[in-house]
């Protein structure tokens, strides 16, 4: 009896530990970028916001801060990998030609 309780301990714990290192993975996915857009926008980022580490939450409300003055090949990395929509750079570009008049 004991190593059938034992057997079903041992299992939920390995179902557990299954279960947070696939949301483990799945959360480091999310702040993850492609290839493509770390190279595009490697100066980018040194220009702007190295003092957060890349795979961060930080680096992103970052780069969106800086949005206007990235460089046009990380832009238009970012609007082929999905992260930013062509509509917001269009609409961000409004916004700075009319601010700058």
């Amino acid at each position: 009896m004991a190593s059938k309780r034992s057997f079903k301990t041992m299992k939920a714990v390995l179902t557990s530990a299954i279960a947070l290192g696939g949301a483990a993975v799945t959360a480091n996915d999310a702040l993850a970028v492609s290839l493509s857009v770390q190279l595009a926008c490697a100066t980018d980022y040194y220009a702007h916001c190295s003092a957060y580490s890349p795979d961060s939450p930080q680096v992103r409300s970052c780069m969106r801060a800086a949005g206007s003055n990235l460089s046009k090949r990380c832009v238009n990395a970012l609007v082929a990998a999905g992260e930013v929509s062509a509509a917001e750079v269009a609409r961000r570009r409004g916004t700075a030609q009319t601010a700058s008049r």
